[in-house]
């Protein structure tokens, strides 16, 4: 049997050692965690998610720069987008997200589904921009009107999907998740476009800017707007919150000067969602789509425990719950700076 050569027989030595200490170091390394992972959606809801992104991507970095000037830390943000709020919560249960902009309703169910452990509501986002878009033909008024008909959703269970079903409940439309007086398609947005141009569709639950696309692009017409929905919340992970308190508290931070930003200067963000739009989507976007949409939504760093209380008894009502799903402490209380009502 050959022997190996002393001085490598040495290195082996020296790097069985200095394995564990490799992997100890990784970990630690891991645990201070140098990139923070963001999911938004392709939506003008998503505004802030849709703006800082492209600060992001241009080399701005709005929140990179206000966590280095408030932690000292770089701290590098990576984008992922997604089409409605479910795909988002699975990727948050495979800890593949850190943060992310969503809609109550996927909120609510991983927050009662990890029984309070994944994740908390840090601050409001958008209120409004969703509604129901039917074909400029269609006579259809009240919710007896859909009977028979086939009404589109983002996906299933995402918070236009709960707010249609809860709709046409109310208006005394029997609706499970798979039959019922009336049919509830769960369909990707750009996908709702071209069967609303082929008449396969009565109606589409939605969100900006896909409303203002289906009115202008595939015939359609706005019947109702929801003009006092919580659309969009900023959440995070339990685990950075508790982890990384300073990191975490300088994003929320940088999330509300975010949002008046684009209050503020308006314009300049709505040519940046059409930018980002673009590169999201690969499609064109006509700036004046955006300009439309513009009104039917309300950033605001403000988030209603009372309308999520609302909105958690909906998902009852429309048998994605049998009991009341768990609500009570989803909003972080932060006593510097209350962003909840």
């Amino acid at each position: 049997m050959k022997t190996l050569p002393l001085a490598l027989d040495a290195l082996l030595c020296i790097g069985a050692l200095l394995v564990p200490a490799f992997l100890a170091s990784c970990r630690e390394a891991s645990e201070r965690q140098d990139q923070i992972r963001f999911g938004l959606f392709p939506n003008v809801t998503h505004v802030q998610g849709l703006v800082a992104r492209h600060f992001s991507r241009t080399g701005e970095g709005w929140f990179e720069k206000r966590i280095f000037e408030r932690t000292g830390k770089n701290i590098s943000i990576l984008w992922y987008a997604y089409n409605a709020g479910p795909s988002a919560m699975e990727a948050m249960f495979a800890n593949s997200l850190d943060f992310t902009y969503v809609g109550s309703s996927p909120a609510i169910n991983a927050y009662s589904k990890s029984n309070g452990t994944l994740l908390q509501i840090v601050a409001g986002a958008v209120q409004g921009g969703s509604g129901l878009v039917v074909p400029t033909h269609s006579e259809a008024r009240t919710q007896k009107d859909f009977q028979g008909k086939i009404i589109a959703t983002p996906q299933l269970g995402n918070t236009q999907d709960i707010a249609c079903r809860t709709w046409l409940a109310l208006g005394g439309v029997a609706v499970t998740q798979s039959r019922g007086d009336a049919s509830i398609l769960p369909t990707p947005n750009p996908e709702q476009i071209s069967l609303f141009r082929q008449g396969k569709l009565d109606g589409s639950w939605t969100v900006e800017p896909w409303i203002s696309r289906l009115e202008k692009e595939a015939g359609g017409k706005l019947l109702f707007l929801e003009t006092d929905a919580v659309t969009t919340v900023l959440t995070a992970q339990k685990r950075i919150l508790e982890k990384q308190p300073d990191v975490a508290q300088a994003i929320i931070e940088a999330h509300r000067e975010l949002t008046f930003w684009i209050i503020e200067h308006p314009q300049e963000a709505q040519k940046i969602v059409v930018e980002e739009l673009r590169e999201l989507t690969r499609s064109s976007i006509d700036p004046s789509l955006i300009l439309h949409a513009w009104p039917r939504l309300v950033p605001t760093n403000k988030i209603s425990e009372e309308k999520l209380q609302a909105f958690a008894k909906d998902m009852v009502r429309t048998g994605f719950y049998k009991e009341l799903p768990r609500v009570e402490g989803i909003i972080r209380n932060d006593k510097n700076n209350p962003s909840h009502e």
